[in-house]
């Protein structure tokens, strides 16, 4: 396991406050990126539900934030591997469309989005000795 997939877990299993998808990949990274928890959580305060209007998923979203502060501005391998495990999609409501449509429900599926975008980041951010 790793620190930042640990800490995303945390988050997830918090209920009061809620910390929607996009804080919860972005917050395991906040201290490394020179980011308070504060910083982190206001950044990402928009990206629960897809931006809040079920566009972008906000997991994903969060993970190319993290790529950016980190210096990484070719995000295609972070894109080619969601689209690759998710039949092409990117967006929330297209995500949880299919999701539902296999019988799962809404927050274990964004739970999984969450942990996958974090373990893919903290892997490029490795492969690139950002971390």
């Amino acid at each position: 396991m790793s620190r930042y997939l640990d800490r995303a877990k945390e988050l997830r299993a918090i209920i009061t406050p809620h910390y929607n998808c996009g804080q919860s990949v972005i917050l395991p990274f906040a201290v490394d990126m020179g980011l308070s928890e504060e910083q982190a959580i206001g950044i990402a305060a928009n990206f629960g539900g897809g931006l809040k209007r079920a566009s972008a998923c906000g997991a994903i979203t969060g993970g190319l934030v993290v790529l950016g502060m980190f210096g990484i501005d070719d995000p295609s391998g972070y894109y080619r591997a969601l689209r690759e495990n998710h039949e092409g999609m990117l967006d929330c409501a297209d995500l949880l469309r299919k999701n539902k449509e296999l019988g799962g429900e809404r927050k274990p599926h964004c739970d999984a989005l969450v942990f996958e975008c974090v373990t893919l980041v903290e892997k490029i951010l490795r492969e690139n000795g950002k971390i």
